[in-house]
């Protein structure tokens, strides 16, 4: 058996678990007075009996009993401090029962010290073991040392070393230690406990084992009942389809659920997703944003932002709303593209759908346009461009009822305006060349316009120019059919065939009046194209003059394109 009792730190109280001690109890005779010696002193009484019996009570409830041992051994002169009790101790105190197979038990603080097969219960809750045993009576502390296990109903605590406070009911240690209970594994180098609120909380090289994920942190304060841990610090979760940073919020293990806060972020294969705010469902992979919404999908390179929106793992599906923009980093020319609502979608089929509405603006180096909502489909790998759509290549505009534009490997390859269609090519101040039929197709090469065909109610006007770019006049055309080419250096006319039949006058330049200047429909709507990244978020008003004015026949609206 061990040397007699070491002192105990008096002046900490540090929070967590609690073993409970048993404390030992002698019987001491004493003589009752009944009275002074001359007799008259006044007795007590029964209130005062009472309040003084009700605290002699309190006092005596925190006092250690013994109330076995198979031999006890007490030498006043060798140890006067203290009594050996050996063989089958067994102590009480406040309800918690002590066993141990030996023990010092000093009675004068109220005090002991525990050998060999601790173990102390408290109801059928709790329940502690260990080698060793110190327990100071007038601090109430417990100090349990070696091969320690705390047992409260699912939760079981292991370390080599546990201080117990029996005041806050709190355990903790502080040479590492582990607390397992029904969901997960925590360990650290420094942890509390308190049965009576299940709180935890953890110091140093925190690691938290569930089934799917591992949860690493430097502080972390956790509930053994509702398995919710709370981010206080920088921490890392990672499971088998990804990871979540962050360092404020809470990680619900039951449900696999977190809230986050503090532009923490949620990655997995493909995604990289950031906010002010993130509510993130990891057995769904849905992920909800409040705040400065950043997506990024690293495999197709295209980033969705916004100041709320939403991503779904499974359908691989997302929006962003409020200052919304999507950015297409995957070609040499980045796309910027502006709705009030952004979403994207996978169909079951693994067709890929975009749908931008209202208000839709969109720039790149090579392209830009405006329209009121926009498709993209995978399956044509094509563009709609819906309500008053406009779109720009170099100095050539173009409008109609609906755009459609045909990409190859996110470039531009042709481009299709079905029922009605116009474009415009200025070519000074004053004079604008245009087309203008029922059908316009537009093919592109290396992002530039190479060659227009238009059939339907085809009319044109072009103004001629000599070598030395002086007009000649002004030239009128009807027909059936147009092809034309475009020289790709000067983004000139190259070569214009019209049939079969062709209707047209020259009008030289002093003899043109207003009025035969443009055809019918003509607008120049350069004043709303988006001149760079920023200016796509740059709002047109509906009654603004910019607006392209309604054809005379819509077709579909975005609306009308088929998503799940």
């Amino acid at each position: 058996m061990e040397s007699p009792r070491r002192d105990i730190d008096k002046g900490k109280r540090h929070g967590i678990i609690t073993l409970v001690l048993c404390l030992f109890s002698v019987c001491v005779w004493g003589k009752v007075n009944d009275g002074s010696k001359d007799g008259n002193e006044k007795p007590k009484s029964p209130i005062e009996v009472e309040k003084t019996s009700l605290k002699e009570a309190a006092k005596d409830t925190q006092k250690v009993v013994l109330d076995y041992a198979d031999e006890l051994v007490f030498d006043q002169n060798m140890n006067p401090d203290f009594q050996i009790l050996k063989g089958n101790v067994r102590f009480h105190r406040a309800g918690m029962k002590m066993f141990c197979d030996s023990a010092y038990f000093y009675e004068t603080s109220n005090s002991m010290d525990a050998f060999g097969n601790v173990r102390m219960e408290q109801g059928d809750t709790l329940f502690v073991f260990s080698d060793v045993m110190y327990y100071d009576g007038v601090n109430e502390i417990a100090q349990l040392r070696y091969n320690v296990r705390l047992q409260n109903r699912d939760v079981t605590l292991y370390t080599d070393s546990l201080n117990y406070d029996l005041i806050p009911n709190i355990g903790y240690y502080y040479a590492g230690g582990k607390i397992i209970d029904s969901q997960n594994e925590l360990t650290s180098i420094y942890g509390e406990y308190s049965p009576d609120t299940k709180d935890a909380i953890f110091y140093f090289d925190v690691v938290l084992k569930g089934n799917n994920a591992t949860l690493y942190s430097d502080t972390l304060q956790y509930n053994t009942a509702t398995h919710i841990a709370d981010i206080c610090s920088p921490t890392v979760i990672q499971s088998d389809s990804g990871a979540i940073y962050s360092r404020d919020g809470w990680y619900d293990t039951n449900n696999n659920q977190s809230t986050l806060y503090k532009r923490s972020i949620v990655v997995n294969k493909t995604y990289f997703l950031t906010g002010d705010t993130i509510f993130y469902d990891r057995d769904n992979g849905y992920g909800e944003v409040f705040g400065g919404m950043f997506l990024e999908d690293t495999l197709r390179k295209v980033i969705m932002q916004g100041e709320y929106g939403y991503y779904f793992e499974r359908n691989d599906s997302a929006m962003a709303t409020d200052s919304a923009v999507m950015i297409d980093c995957s070609q040499i020319d980045t796309l910027y593209l502006h709705a009030d609502t952004l979403r994207t979608i996978t169909l079951a089929d693994s067709t890929r759908l975009m749908k931008a509405y209202f208000n839709t603006r969109f720039y790149r180096r090579d392209i830009q346009g405006v329209c009121d909502s926009m498709v993209f489909d995978s399956r044509d790998t094509a563009i709609y461009m819906f309500r008053n759509p406009v779109l720009w290549n170099t100095a050539y505009q173009l409008f109609g009822d609906t755009i459609r534009i045909y990409m190859n490997d996110s470039t531009i390859d042709w481009m299709h305006i079905p029922s009605f269609a116009f474009a415009v090519q200025q070519k000074d101040t004053a004079f604008f060349d245009q087309i203008s039929g029922k059908d316009m197709k537009g093919y592109f090469v290396d992002g530039n316009m190479d060659k227009v065909d238009v059939s339907g109610n085809v009319r044109t006007i072009f103004y001629p120019q000599e070598e030395d770019s002086t007009f000649t006049g002004l030239n009128n055309a009807i027909s059936g059919f147009l092809s034309m080419t475009i020289n790709h250096e000067t983004g000139k006319m190259d070569k214009l065939t019209m049939w079969p039949e062709v209707e047209g006058s020259l009008t030289p330049i002093p003899m043109i009046k207003p009025k035969d200047l443009y055809l019918p429909d003509f607008r120049w709507y350069q004043s709303i194209r988006p001149k760079n990244p920023e200016d796509i978020f740059r709002r047109i008003k509906n009654d603004s003059e910019e607006l392209p004015k309604k054809r005379r026949k819509f077709s579909n609206t975005v609306e009308d394109m088929p998503v799940p």
